[in-house]
């Protein structure tokens, strides 16, 4: 007899060839494949991203998150000359400071690092294991301006290489404007102007929330059981604006599409109110949807939150029938790959 408490994590793994992790993004943005899932009917199909809209309906309202990824990978010197390296995790109320994972050995309160001439990092206290509170001064301008002048894009550890220049322009959307994310939110990787506009066309709204993407979006599950899986909390903003949008596309029968994970987790988090704060909404099995009717995703790592998530949403036995089609047909996986689409009704 199963056990309700109990969801074995190897339930969420699937083979994959890892020829089929895309290392670079495919140009342009939306002609990445697109498979469509139809969970109240079991039917696959395969198509392209730029006929997103052939699968919407007029009245439908997307909604993207216009998040902006910073360049929050920084390597730096102490002043006795060792190297440490600093991953910006997520900004804190107070002014230039930070929560982030520092690599290098003795790293304490008090120790100062030396990003270039013209960043200081001095670390506050340890938060737990190599996550540190930390605060930024410029010598010289604004910290955020050195940041982006002396940081690098922390492109996901999967794709095995160091940030060549086409990552400031592909691992970042086209409508990101709210500084922020050390990860994009790789659904809306795939948007392009022409792309929107069609939707636009068709009489389908387009709406934005804000999630703010920490390094816990990498975070596998560890538990056996996946029930008991934590996830780091993330800030989230959902304006009044858009919950009017939402309420009224569910009053005359359109539906809410996520693009994304982040954004379910922004829209399931608020809810039908406005809301502004951290979230560590962690969706799994059991998890009854309030808002979300329709999802676009990307192929997620075995054995992660996002792919319980989906799994949740779709049903999970039918999103890993569509996994082991997608490495069939050899659809490119993770962060830079290939896109998905559930519908329901």
């Amino acid at each position: 007899m199963e056990r309700k408490d109990f969801v074995p994590v190897e339930l969420y793994d699937y083979p994959l060839p890892q020829e089929l992790i895309a290392k670079y993004p495919i140009e342009p943005r939306d002609h990445s494949r697109l498979m469509v899932l139809n969970r109240q009917t079991g039917e696959i199909k395969h198509d392209y991203f730029y006929n997103l809209d052939k699968y919407l309906r007029e009245g439908d309202l997307v909604v993207l998150n216009d998040t902006k990824v910073i360049p929050a990978r920084l390597l730096g010197r102490k002043k006795t000359g060792g190297r440490v390296e600093i991953l910006l995790n997520r900004k804190l109320p107070q002014k230039n400071r930070w929560l982030a994972l520092i690599g290098g050995k003795k790293i304490k309160p008090g120790l100062e690092v030396f990003i270039g001439d013209s960043l200081k990092v001095v670390v506050l206290k340890q938060v737990e294991g190599p996550l540190f509170e930390i605060e930024l001064t410029a010598e010289e301008g604004n910290v955020m301006d050195k940041i982006y002048q002396l940081g690098k894009i922390p492109i996901p550890p999967y794709l095995e290489r160091e940030e060549e220049p086409i990552d400031r322009r592909r691992y970042q959307t086209i409508f990101a404007r709210r500084e922020g994310s050390v990860a994009a939110p790789t659904a809306s990787l795939h948007f392009t102007e022409r792309v929107l506009k069609k939707l636009q066309q068709k009489g389908i709204s387009i709406a934005f929330v804000t999630l703010h993407v920490g390094l816990g979006t990498f975070k596998p599950i560890k538990v056996k059981n996946v029930l008991e899986h934590k996830v780091d909390p993330e800030y989230v903003e959902v304006s009044s604006d858009v919950m009017e949008k939402i309420k009224e596309t569910k009053g005359r029968g359109g539906r809410v599409v996520a693009v994304g994970t982040t954004v379910v987790r922004a829209l399931e988090t608020a809810g039908f109110n406005p809301f502004k704060g951290f979230t560590d909404l962690y969706i799994k099995p059991g998890y009854r949807f309030k808002v979300v009717d329709a999802m676009v995703t990307n192929f997620h790592l075995p054995k992660s939150s996002l792919l319980v998530l989906v799994s949740t949403f779709a049903g999970r036995e039918f999103l890993l029938k569509a996994y082991k089609i997608a490495v069939e047909k050899r659809y490119r996986f993770y962060s830079y790959g290939d896109a998905m689409l559930i519908v329901g009704k």
